[in-house]
């Protein structure tokens, strides 16, 4: 009965407009006072449980990295070194657009950082070259997905902290993953240039690949540091995040983009949108917690096991992709993590899935919802960046969607392929 009335309320709120992260406190706190049983005081325990996570401590300075890098205007000469290396081929600046956010998803881990920095820049140099405006905005959005597969990802430390799984080993299982989402991406890009009768940008020369990566050789340090750190074991994931925002702020003085105000500005923002995270991870705790209390994990493990549903450890990952497709339309990626991770890895633990590779599944899928209306983050700052209606650059996205959910099959079927760099490099975390 309660469990119905929390997700009634919540659903009630949902639909009122209420913030997700606001709607699940109030139908949280309501169900655990009509409950009657159990002391309101549990709010503020569960509360304080889900935010004294250490590893949560490395999303603020990840988001201060992202916000450097575009206050140091660290895109525009990776934007330069991109071209470089991939400008010669046809349709050059959408193959432009789709490295550079695989090199910027390396330093910043923030999908939505990517595309403001690499938008601003791409988008209105693609329309001066005479791409379609939509294709412009497609390419943009769908490409600053890569900030939350390719490590280090904010996506796989809030899921790390959740599962109580390595967030260094989440980090190198999305390696694979990112590199053939941003390879199918310029596949597609080069095939539509090809129908658009746009060429290269410019011829290849390898002394231009030699000046441009001078000039972006200290920022292209940044995920050797934070990957390189943790895989050497010289610091955590948490470490390598504090590290790497002090490097953004030595790289800031190196360029001459930096000054106190410019700094203050940053730490503000960062710390702005780090406590919106921490309020869904607040919120989700307390949700997590009375979906436990009420046992639905082991309902829905019992419920597919009575079905014959647990056959096969595919059909629930099936399962698991298309809940976090719907969700993550709906719903930012932080508390769509923390409200469904308990049940769904009870579920994949049942039939013998391996938590790294549930993660990199439910990291790519939840990517697409980046793209995706209402909630479609990167898509809405894309399309305001280019002054268009969603609805022109979504038609330019539907191939991209097929990209990401062709990888996202290929997660699901091949997971030796998504494990074998953390199985490698660290044994100590191999299923």
């Amino acid at each position: 009965m309660m469990l119905t009335f929390l997700f009634l309320s919540f659903a009630a709120l949902c639909v009122l407009r209420v913030p997700i992260a606001f709607a699940m406190l109030i139908s949280s706190t309501v169900t655990i006072w009509l409950q009657g049983d159990v002391p309101l005081s549990i709010v503020t325990q569960r509360i304080w449980v889900g935010l004294n996570n250490f590893p949560l401590l490395a999303v603020p300075f990840f988001l201060f990295v992202g916000q450097m890098m575009n206050e140091a205007k660290i895109s525009d000469r990776l934007v330069d070194f991109s071209r470089s290396i991939v400008g010669h081929l046809r349709g050059g600046l959408a193959h432009v657009n789709v490295v550079v956010s695989m090199i910027f998803a390396g330093i910043s881990g923030v999908s939505s950082a990517d595309t403001m920095g690499v938008g601003s820049v791409m988008i209105p140099a693609m329309e001066k070259e005479g791409y379609p405006k939509g294709f412009a905005v497609g390419v943009t959005a769908a490409s600053s997905t890569l900030g939350n597969i390719i490590p280090p990802s904010l996506m796989m430390i809030i899921y790390a902290a959740t599962a109580g799984v390595s967030v260094g080993a989440m980090f190198l299982a999305g390696i694979v993953p990112g590199i053939l989402v941003g390879l199918g991406q310029m596949i597609w890009s080069w095939r539509a240039a090809g129908k658009l009768g746009i060429g290269a940008d410019q011829t290849f020369s390898a002394r231009r690949v030699v000046r441009t990566g001078r000039a972006s050789a200290l920022a292209l340090l940044v995920p050797v540091i934070v990957i390189g750190g943790i895989i050497g074991g010289i610091f955590t994931a948490t470490e390598a995040s504090v590290v790497a925002a002090l490097y953004a702020v030595l790289l800031a003085v190196a360029y001459r983009e930096f000054s106190p105000r410019r700094l203050y500005a940053v730490m503000e923002d960062s710390v702005g949108l780090f406590s919106l995270s921490l309020l869904c991870v607040a919120a989700a705790s307390l949700w997590g917690w009375l979906l436990a209390f009420y046992n639905v994990p082991q309902s829905v493990v019992a419920a597919f096991a009575e079905a014959g549903l647990l056959s096969s450890h595919y059909f629930v990952l099936i399962f698991v992709v298309l809940v976090f497709l719907v969700i993550g339309t709906f719903m930012d990626a932080i508390p769509a993590i923390i409200i469904l991770q308990p049940i769904v890895g009870e579920l994949a633990a049942s039939v013998g899935i391996d938590p790294y590779h549930l993660g990199v599944v439910i990291v790519l899928t939840l990517a697409i919802g980046l793209i995706t209306p209402p909630y479609g983050l990167c898509l809405l700052i894309a399309a305001e960046l280019a002054k268009m209606p969603i609805v022109p650059a979504m038609r330019a996205l539907i191939p991209f969607y097929l990209v990401s959910l062709g990888v996202v099959a290929i997660a699901v079927l091949f997971p030796d392929l998504v494990l074998w760099i953390p199985q490698a490099v660290m044994p100590q975390y191999a299923p």
